[in-house]
């Protein structure tokens, strides 16, 4: 009996009685081969783990189960609870070893049994073991940031509901749907808590609460094949109605001495490997399924060869307190027997990255910030604590894991880059399984990119000598990565409103001139009382006081309001701020070119079709742009290649993009970031990536892919140049977008250092003008001899000299708002 109704209609139903027939007819080596194929499927080439800490929080226990040594009867002079103190001892332990989680187990309600554990928890103020634990969880999460897994036993809705406040995600393990096991003489006979009945209203409660949960089944315990082919089709079935189900187990039993099973047969590893197939066969490719690797020693490749695609938690701390006889083996280990089966290992939270990636849903508002700040863009773990714009060092190494070739629905890793060097357009599903790349792929992917940089631009890396000049920070839109916008007076926000005049605006270009520069670059705001003729006006002012000087100005965002303001058409606009002297416009306010993303990130501003369309009517008009991608906050890989078809769409039809410009986002500033609903920016791994398949999925339309060294500063900026990039932009003389975010890098980097480091990069160092051509010998002269900026203006003060103040790097702000 499996103690759920399935409800199946007579198709489904049928459906069953074939695989059940197959499953019990066909030998494990055959249903092993098709179960991997079909976890391949859903999983690729990943087996992942999480790092964990195991914290027995009693030992007590109602239940009498005949093969346990973990539970224990009340001992004098024994604690029977960990005391606060201890958990947190233990999990900071687990923090210095680098784990994620703390693994809380214990046993099922002993305060219904032992007066021992009643009075123990009356003494530490708390009345029932599920509100200790609870309790711990709290103290854990927020004095260690460790996220908690809690295996309680038998929950009511109530338990589960308090619990998912303070953790990642929860489990109880089904074992058997067997009512038969609990009769007198079985193992589970005197042990009122592993009865099915009992074991599913919790697993349905978990559903009904939206809690991750993991569960499984216990086999050698006495259990027919059968009756595990009757649990885990009711597993699914479960899972099909809630989709809670992050995981489950396939754990053989181990005889242990001094339990009543102590003599009995332990299944072989044929029968584990036929259990594995068969739950592998029945809850599909995209379920994870489990196995203990400290249960079946030396057997890791069997067991992946039979479907699984998780290890479990492995501590690097504290030992297995269920199967103390059974140590966990090295992680090292374990990543090389991944290898050899042709996987790679992959590190993950307690909660799998399917519900990491939707924590919003399946989390309470804290866990699920603390799990959006430690995963990657795919909800796997984070694996260094590089962040774009800090001043962190990036990995030494690029490459950590075993080399794999992962395969996506259009062929293997070197069919696609085969295609790439062909210059043939990639297809969005081809794009995000190139973001998908890991390990040794990950390196085949930038290797490839700078490959094809070397044969498409050369060696020569190019950059432009140019001074920002953000006209305004007051802004009326509200995108929620920006830390730049203010409204009229002052913010929670670093910095101040302001807004230059024309005359300081002419002042900063003549300066720019005199300094070298061939390129003037503006943007700023949404000012209300700004129009169209405000641009105008910038436009004509810099053209009088730097009659040479490249006009780069204005994002998509402002021309559509400067339209707007005057009731024209936005390519009439175009056509009058080319009149009054703009050259070209930067391509920025595109963040994700997807209207998924846009809606929470800046549900005001531009649609992806309306900024598509500012920027083909500014080709039309022989206005040249940049492309721009920001990411690493709310988005996935499949919305990064979303991006870069859409860029490739466009300039196949125009080809009026200059180069492409990977932005990565900068957290620590941005509203999003602090309301706990982005990540804190892309990985390392992420933002080589993104400047590698910009690389191979924009040649040869593209030639220029262009490294943002305000984001990734110079150490970063130099690993980019060796993943496809062939550009360092602008040398920046004000940047304050960017510092506003709260970015370590971004002040001047000048023309010398420029070149230095692309030199130290092997590569040949290029002045440019904003369209690549060559810059003449005066303006190179004069920007190798450039003074000190001066004249720096009240109003400049008010937002960058504010900002580096408050980050301990110059004179505060003084003047006006």
């Amino acid at each position: 009996m499996t103690a759920i109704d399935t409800n199946l209609g007579p198709t489904e139903a049928a459906a069953n009685r074939e695989l059940r027939g197959t499953l019990l007819a066909e030998p494990t080596a055959r249903l092993a081969e098709r179960a991997a194929a079909l976890r391949d499927r859903g999983h690729g080439e990943l087996v992942t783990y999480s790092r964990k800490v195991f914290i027995p929080l009693t030992k007590l226990c109602r239940d009498v189960c005949g093969y346990c040594t973990f539970a224990e009867t009340p001992r004098p002079r024994r604690n029977a609870f960990l005391a606060p103190a201890d958990v947190l001892e233990i999990a900071k332990a687990g923090v210095a070893a680098g784990c994620h989680e703390a693994l809380f187990t214990l046993g099922d309600k002993p305060e219904l049994r032992y007066r021992a554990a009643r009075e123990a928890l009356a003494r530490l103020g708390y009345d029932s073991t599920i509100a200790y634990l609870a309790a711990m969880c709290q103290r854990v999460l927020r004095e260690t940031g460790l996220l908690p897994h809690v295996n309680p036993g038998v929950m009511s809705g109530a338990d589960i509901a308090l619990l998912r406040r303070h953790s990642v995600s929860q489990g109880l393990m089904l074992e058997s749907s067997a009512e038969r096991l609990c009769g007198p003489g079985e193992v589970h006979f005197g042990s009122p808590d592993k009865h099915p009945t009992a074991r599913w209203a919790t697993i349905r409660a978990a559903g009904e609460q939206r809690v991750p949960f993991t569960t499984g089944i216990l086999i050698g315990i006495g259990e027919t094949r059968g009756e595990r082919l009757d649990a885990l089709f009711a597993l699914r079935d479960l899972h099909a109605r809630y989709g809670h189900i992050q995981e489950i187990i396939v754990q053989n039993f181990r005889a242990k001495p001094g339990t009543r099973m102590a003599s009995a047969a332990e299944p072989d590893l044929d029968e584990l490997r036929w259990t594995i197939a068969a739950a592998r066969l029945i809850l599909g490719a995209e379920m994870n399924i489990q196995c203990p690797p400290n249960l079946s020693p030396g057997k890791a490749e069997e067991l992946i060869a039979a479907g699984i695609n998780d290890w479990g938690g492995v501590s690097p701390v504290t030992p297995d307190h269920v199967n103390p006889e059974a140590p966990w083996p090295h992680i090292d280990a374990l990543a090389q027997a991944a290898a050899r089966a042709g996987k790679l290992l992959m590190p993950r939270l307690a909660a799998y990255p399917a519900y990491c990636r939707n924590a919003e849903s399946w989390m309470a508002p804290e866990i699920a910030t603390r799990v959006r700040r430690a995963v990657d863009a795919d909800g796997f773990a984070r694996t260094d604590s590089w962040a774009p714009g800090t001043k962190a060092a990036p990995p030494d190494s690029t490459v950590a894991e075993p080399a794999h070739r992962p395969r996506c629905g259009t062929g293997d890793l070197d069919c696609i880059l085969n295609r790439t060097m062909s210059g043939t357009g990639l297809a969005e599903s081809e794009i995000a399984a190139l973001f998908g790349a890991r390990g040794g792929a990950f390196d085949a992917v930038c290797r490839a990119a700078d490959a094809l940089r070397q044969t498409s631009v050369g060696d020569v890396v190019h950059y432009v000598v140019n001074r920002n000049i953000n006209y305004t920070n007051i802004c009326t839109y509200r995108c929620q990565f920006c830390a730049f916008s203010k409204g009229r007076g002052r913010t929670q926000l670093r910095g101040r409103a302001y807004t230059l005049d024309l005359d300081e605006i002419a002042r900063r270009a003549e300066e720019a001139w005199r300094r070298g520069a061939t390129e003037v670059c503006l943007q700023g705001g949404i000012h209300p009382d700004y129009t169209g003729q405000t641009y105008l006006d910038i436009c004509r002012t810099i053209r009088v006081a730097a009659p040479r000087l490249h006009i780069h100005a204005f994002s998509p965002l402002e021309v559509t309001h400067g339209a707007a303001s005057l009731g024209v058409s936005v390519p009439a606009f175009l056509a009058r701020l080319k009149d009054a002297g703009l050259d070209t416009l930067p391509g920025t306010a595109a963040e994700i070119l997807d209207d998924e993303v846009r809606r929470v990130l800046c549900p005001d501003k531009l649609t992806t079709q309306e900024w598509l369309s500012v920027v083909e009517a500014a080709h039309q008009l022989g206005l040249r742009t940049t492309a721009t991608i920001m990411f690493g906050h709310i988005d996935a890989p499949r919305h990064w290649a979303r991006h870069l078809f859409a860029i490739r769409e466009l300039q196949e039809r125009t080809g009026g993009f200059t180069e492409f410009v990977p932005l990565p986002f900068v957290h620590m500033e941005a509203p999003i970031y602090l309301r706990g609903l982005a990540r804190r920016g892309p990985t390392w791994r992420e933002t080589l990536l993104m400047h590698a398949v910009a690389r191979l999925a924009l040649h040869p339309v593209i030639p220029h892919v262009q490294v943002s060294w305000v984001k990734m500063g110079e150490r970063g900026a130099a690993a980019c140049l060796a993943s496809g990039a062939d550009d360092l932009g602008g040398t920046l003389m004000n940047e304050i977008i960017s510092r506003a975010a709260g970015a370590d890098h971004g002040q001047e980097l000048a023309p010398g250092r420029m070149e230095d480091l692309i030199r130290t990069a092997g590569r040949v160092p290029r002045q440019r003008t904003t369209l690549y051509g060559a810059v003449p010998a005066e303006r190179r002269e004069a920007s190798f001899r450039a003074a000190p900026l001066g004249g720096i203006s009240a109003t400049q003060q008010a937002m960058g000299d504010a900002a580096i103040a408050e980050k301990g790097e110059g004179p505060p702000a003084t003047g006006p708002a």
